[in-house]
């Protein structure tokens, strides 16, 4: 078949050399990781995969109840067929020369279908409508099967996308229009290059995959991401404090405290200085602190979700009276550390101290009646066996989550990466954001299942005494002070109108923003982009539900960020002199950002 472009490829061949060396490392790399394999099989004996996410069992329960009705099987295979006849009639008239209309189109953000070649060439299009028809079907046909239980029911439809985008022809070297090309172009050395990459992935994973998303090598913190001067002001063995030079002459007179999550590193707020948040807040006049977790390994395996509100958001508290002074602080938290602030305030609450004058929640779930696609990974048998992994080695391993995460949005996070690394044989481009999503961490075995159970599975936070902190039984609606909530309308992993579920449970004055894009996008969106939009609801109460809250609400341009400026500042006007980390009470330990988030652990996985 001739290459379908109307450009000439180039003859020249590649260099000789060059192709040796390739051919080289590949072999290298091969016979290492076959050698590396074989010798864990032995050491660890091979056992039967055990089917620890329950799929096979949910999948066993679908085809029971789709055979069970014959019928609506039948209707769905000759709705199948009138498609593909439709597809067969389309590509007939465009080969006969005439215009049709597809059969079937992409999403126009759909970007595995951008290449020209998928709508001008007629066996791509072919391919494409066809590929598309099939992924439409098969989703119906699982997502519609009448007597499945919610859980199996969501296990199914989410596997059976990851299968469906897994299939995709854009994901294959002769039906991806642009490999065919750089494989004719190149003869083959893509392939070649790709090979080389996979295999080096497979090593740098410790015998298993990890994509790499992009060039880790571009990127050093305190260098080019994590710029904002300042310093490290005080250290537990949970995380550091770090407080950042004010760039005004004249502060606001509570300090800000950011509580970033522990799944990811504190630094998506801190990329660049055209998108740092925490760089846009100093030069607002706040006193910024900034929580640095620690990536733990086994020794902390023990340490539970008391030991990150006491050892980390109390301690911090502590550290910023002995530094600055102030008895409150405006805090905000960040997805599970907004989780962990609003149990800090309910146990302030309990214990009747006011430490925190304003709280502020980024895509914060509190209330887990519906966690979205995440609910997909939570059950007793998945987190029965996750812990046991857990509780093993002392911690839920960093690149688990961030798979689970990735999964999310398999063709953004994964596929696009398997395209550009393995059949076009490209080096992944420097970006500092998928640096940082790279950056995953460990989390405490304790800790870990404690939230799965608590939260995910039990959803006791919202249950008044349902959670105790230090022996102290929490309830949120004793918050009382004013709350501020930004979630994002396109957010995967914090559903907006779950975090709006929760936003009612507090009892005091709460403000609730609902901002564009997801749950990174949609965070870090500095006003000077002048992006997305957000929307607000002018009535003083929240409405009894998220769709009529929306409903009232009003879009307006740009970022959030200014909103949530002009808020906080309502509740704290006073104004101090510009307070020098480097001239506190406090000795500075080291410079920003400090050394617990310079430790990466997709550096050279372990044997």
């Amino acid at each position: 078949m001739a290459a379908p472009t109307n450009e000439t490829p180039s003859c020249d061949l590649p260099d000789p050399q060059e192709v040796a060396k390739t051919y080289a490392e590949v072999a290298r790399r091969a016979s290492h990781l076959i050698s590396d394999h074989v010798h864990r099989q032995l050491k660890k004996g091979v056992s039967t995969p055990a089917d620890e996410l329950g799929i096979a069992q949910a999948f066993m329960d679908m085809m029971a109840k789709l055979l069970a009705n014959p019928y609506k099987l039948a209707q769905a295979q000759m709705n199948l067929v009138w498609d593909y006849f439709s597809l067969w009639q389309h590509s007939m008239m465009r080969v006969a020369g005439m215009s049709a209309s597809p059969v079937a189109a992409p999403e126009k953000s759909d970007k595995r279908f951008k290449d020209e070649e998928w709508e001008e060439h007629f066996l791509f299009d072919f391919i494409k409508q066809s590929y598309l028809i099939a992924a439409r079907h098969i989703h119906d046909t699982v997502s519609g099967v009448d007597g499945l239980d919610e859980q199996t029911q969501k296990k199914v439809t989410f596997y059976t996308r990851q299968y469906i985008d897994a299939l995709s022809p854009s994901n294959f070297a002769m039906t991806n229009p642009e490999v065919f090309r750089e494989t004719v172009k190149s003869h083959g050395q893509n392939l070649l290059k790709g090979l080389n990459n996979l295999l080096r992935d497979v090593e740098d994973g410790g015998g298993n995959l990890r994509v790499k998303m992009t060039d880790t090598s571009a990127f050093e913190l305190g260098k080019n991401v994590a710029t904002t001067p300042g310093k490290v002001v005080f250290q537990t063995d949970m995380m550091q404090l770090l407080q950042y030079t004010p760039s005004t002459d004249k502060v606001l007179k509570k300090p800000l405290l950011i509580v970033p999550p522990w799944i990811n590193k504190f630094y998506i707020l801190d990329l660049r200085e055209k998108n740092s948040y925490i760089k846009w807040a100093v030069d607002q006049g706040h006193t910024v602190f900034v929580v640095s977790w620690v990536n733990p390994d086994e020794r902390l395996a023990q340490k539970s979700f008391d030991a990150y509100v006491k050892e980390g958001i109390l301690a911090a508290l502590d550290a910023i009276e002995q530094q600055t002074g102030e008895k409150e602080v405006n805090a905000i938290g960040y997805c599970l550390g907004g989780t962990l602030l609003a149990t800090t305030l309910a146990y302030l609450a309990a214990k009747r101290q006011k430490r925190i004058a304003s709280a502020t929640f980024f895509t914060t779930m509190t209330d887990f009646t519906d966690p979205g696609e995440l609910g997909v990974f939570i059950d007793e048998g998945q987190i029965s066996s996750l812990e046991k992994k857990m509780f093993e080695r002392g911690y839920l391993e960093g690149s688990e989550m961030a798979g689970t995460f990735n999964m999310l949005r398999a063709n953004d996070l994964i596929w696009s990466f398997v395209v550009n690394n393995y059949l076009l044989g490209k080096d992944p481009f420097p970006f500092d954001l998928l640096y940082w999503n790279s950056d995953s961490t460990r989390m405490p075995a304790a800790m870990h299942s404690f939230y799965l159970r608590t939260m995910y599975m039990e959803n006791r936070l919202i249950e008044p005494g349902g959670i105790e902190i230090d022996g102290t039984p929490i309830d949120l609606s004793k918050i009382k002070v004013p709350c501020y909530f930004i979630s994002t309308i396109e957010d995967h992993i914090a559903p907006w109108k779950s975090t709006y579920m929760g936003a009612r449970r507090f009892g005091g004055p709460t403000r609730f923003v609902l901002g564009g894009s997801g749950h990174i996008a949609g965070i870090v969106n500095p006003p000077a982009a002048n992006k997305y939009g957000y929307w607000l609801n002018p009535a003083a109460k929240l409405a009894d539900t998220a769709d009529a809250w929306l409903e009232g609400a009003q879009q307006h341009p740009g970022s959030w960020w200014t909103d949530w400026q002009a808020w906080v500042t309502a509740h704290d006007s006073e104004q101090a002199e510009a307070r020098d980390p480097a001239k506190g009470k406090l000795k500075a330990l080291e410079d920003a950002p400090g050394h617990f988030v310079k430790i990466r652990i997709d550096a050279k996985a372990a044997a």
